[in-house]
């Protein structure tokens, strides 16, 4: 078994354990929909590749699930404004995987101590981390940078001439597109929560830090309902 998949079968322990909820919440997630698209790229690495031409596929886990999920939480996305975060970021962190498949050698050698398409994910978390912000947009970003760039080395060999079958989302990238999906959803879980404490934690005692620490989709929902909470409690006050 691949290291992608112990990580997502470590992701559906957590989610099943109900140790992930939180996270969920945030990305709009139900445990059923995480599951499922949990066990869907699971399964999915393992059939067979959708050919989209004669000598380009796409694998089902690896690529087309990944794409599926990014559309999802995109569509999820509480703001236009995090929407246009979240594609701006995906492009930037493939654009960094990019350039740094052209300093680094991608094939990895016996004397490295990590192999290059890890470096490469965490290149792509870290980045879409930084560029997202938010759960939603830091997740997509962190897993479409590495999906994109497989799709931009594909194009730089056909436009090359170079042959051979290609395999978007395939063999080792698919770990690269978990890790950096996964890694880049912690980075901003663990900054975003120490942000919202440091700025004066739950919305119910301080909603404007916490406008201030968390993009806007994803504090909008709890915002509302504070607001819905403090009218009622003033219509009460002035029934009475």
């Amino acid at each position: 078994m691949t290291i992608g998949m112990l990580v997502l079968v470590a992701v559906a322990v957590a989610i099943y354990l109900g140790a992930a909820q939180r996270v969920l919440d945030r990305l709009r997630l139900t445990d059923r929909a995480a599951l499922l698209f949990v066990g869907a790229m699971v399964v999915g690495g393992f059939l067979p590749d959708i050919p989209l031409s004669d000598n380009v596929s796409i694998n089902i886990g690896g690529g087309l699930i990944p794409l599926a999920l990014a559309v999802y939480l995109f569509i999820k996305a509480g703001t236009a404004k995090e929407k246009i975060r979240a594609v701006i970021a995906a492009l930037i962190s493939s654009a960094a995987v990019y350039a740094a498949m052209k300093i680094l050698p991608v094939e990895p050698t016996y004397n490295r101590f990590l192999d290059p398409l890890y470096i490469f994910a965490i290149i792509a978390a870290v980045v879409g981390y930084l560029a997202g912000r938010s759960r939603r947009s830091a997740f997509i970003a962190g897993s479409l940078g590495l999906l994109l760039t497989d799709i931009y080395s594909r194009l730089e060999i056909a436009l090359r001439g170079g042959s051979g079958s290609m395999v978007i989302g395939g063999a080792g990238v698919f770990d690269g597109i978990v890790i950096a999906g996964i890694l880049s959803l912690l980075l901003a879980e663990i900054f975003g929560e120490t942000r919202e404490r440091l700025q004066g934690g739950p919305a119910q005692e301080r909603p404007h830090s916490l406008k201030e620490g968390l993009s806007e989709g994803e504090y909008s929902e709890e915002l509302t309902q504070t607001d819905h909470t403090v009218s009622k409690e003033e219509n009460s006050h002035e029934a009475e």
